[in-house]
């Protein structure tokens, strides 16, 4: 019952049954046509009248010496006892109703006393039950007809909104509503042109702030390479180093805010990739700086995507890995349905439970000790993220069960190579 279209459908059937029920009970009960209890109460006054007769001049009736032959009618026959009065007001005549069949018409027998048998038809009457199964089969083809109404109605009535649904479920990865048609009764028109204008608002304010990530990145670089410059001056080689490492720090900030919005919003190099070979070629670079990055396992599986953003993806993961988890394990895996998988394993302290949701945030960081103890801006697993993301797929971060983390990512597969 929580589907609009549900209650929509149960309302209206319910209000046409409603409706329809009453008007056929006020109907019945004013014109239905009178019981047997009426109806048999001139057919007994004639019989009365006949078996008066026939105790007054039985030579004048065509008597016999047995009932009519046939199934008794038991009903009838009662009737008939409690209804005709015999003669002298005492006890009331031997009676038999009998049908011989389906289409002959009901026959009465009286004794006349000595005489035989007075055989008298009675006319067809009315049932005696009413006809309760006649209503209910009446208001079963209501309630379907009605049933079936209401749910092209109610269908008619939320398929706008049905439309309105789905385009929000497509709502992009940067967070932006698709243009919903504004089409259908005022209020759809309404609600849509509101998620319209929402939208582009909300995709201006986007816009602008990757513009002043970008601008404000790139204008870094101008005072820093000033002050790069007037450090060469310093005297003091640990006051020196010291305010060459800041500037460092700071240039590492730039470069990755940068990177930051090329994530965000760079899509346009897509191929079908080698999964596995990505991920080796990155692995091997990566040890080829001296981290402790191993390959244990490569599935063969395609993914489509850009190289270049993947390939940045998986550096910031990898390089995560390898210097606040002291080394990385990497395997690639086809996972049904159609899923590629990349499971980075280290052997770090792990993040404690109440942060690990916070994760991806730009510029997080577990405490200030590893801010001070390992270079970097904060944004490689924001920007790592976001590309796993525009490509369609999914990253998870979770401790491992004896320690360290485990960072598993899924993209989905064209098809394993290895099928």
């Amino acid at each position: 019952m929580s589907s609009l279209r549900v209650r929509i459908a149960v309302l209206l059937v319910v209000a046409i049954v409603s409706v329809v029920t009453l008007i056929t009970v006020v109907f019945l009960a004013f014109l239905s046509p009178p019981g047997p209890e009426r109806t048999i109460q001139p057919v007994a006054r004639q019989i009365e009248l006949l078996i008066k007769a026939a105790e007054t001049q039985p030579e004048s009736f065509d008597l016999v010496a047995q009932p009519a032959a046939g199934v008794e009618h038991v009903s009838m026959t009662e009737w008939l006892k409690e209804v005709i009065v015999a003669p002298g007001k005492g006890p009331p005549p031997e009676i038999v109703v009998v049908r011989s069949n389906g289409v002959d018409p009901m026959r009465a027998s009286v004794r006349i006393g000595k005489h035989g048998w007075l055989v008298v038809p009675i006319p067809a009457l009315p049932p005696r039950k009413s006809p309760f199964h006649i209503l209910f089969s009446w208001l079963g083809l209501i309630t379907i007809g009605a049933t079936t109404i209401a749910l092209y109605m109610a269908h008619r009535m939320v398929q706008t909104l049905a439309l309105l649904q789905t385009a929000v479920e497509k709502v992009g990865l940067d967070g932006t509503l698709p243009p919903l048609p504004e089409a259908g009764p005022a209020e759809v028109r309404a609600t849509a042109k509101a998620l319209n204008t929402l939208s582009a608002r909300l995709k201006s304010a986007m816009d602008s702030r990757m513009r002043v990530v970008a601008a404000a990145g790139h204008d870094m670089r101008t005072p820093i390479t000033r002050m790069r410059l007037r450090t060469e001056f310093i005297e003091d080689d640990e006051e020196r180093a010291s305010w060459l490492r800041d500037l460092d720090e700071l240039n590492r900030i730039a470069d990755s805010a940068i990177a930051l919005v090329r994530a965000s919003t760079a899509t346009s190099h897509i191929e079908v990739l080698s999964l596995d070979k990505l991920v080796a070629s990155v692995v091997a670079d990566l040890r080829d700086q001296k981290l402790d990055v191993t390959l244990v396992s490569g599935a063969p599986v395609r993914v489509r995507g850009d190289r270049l953003a993947l390939s940045r993806a998986f550096r910031n993961l990898l390089i995560n890995a390898a210097t606040h988890g002291v080394s990385a394990r990497v395997r690639v895996e086809f996972a049904a349905p159609a899923k590629a998988r990349v499971v980075i394993e280290d052997r770090g302290p792990g993040i404690p439970d109440n942060m690990i949701n916070q994760i991806f945030e730009p510029f997080f960081r577990v405490s200030p000790a590893r801010h001070q103890a390992i270079p970097g801006a904060g944004l490689g697993l924001t920007i790592a993220h976001d590309i796993i993301q525009l490509a369609g797929g999914s990253i998870t971060i979770r401790n491992g069960e004896i320690g360290g983390l485990v960072q598993t990512l899924e993209l989905p597969a064209i098809q394993s190579m290895a099928s």
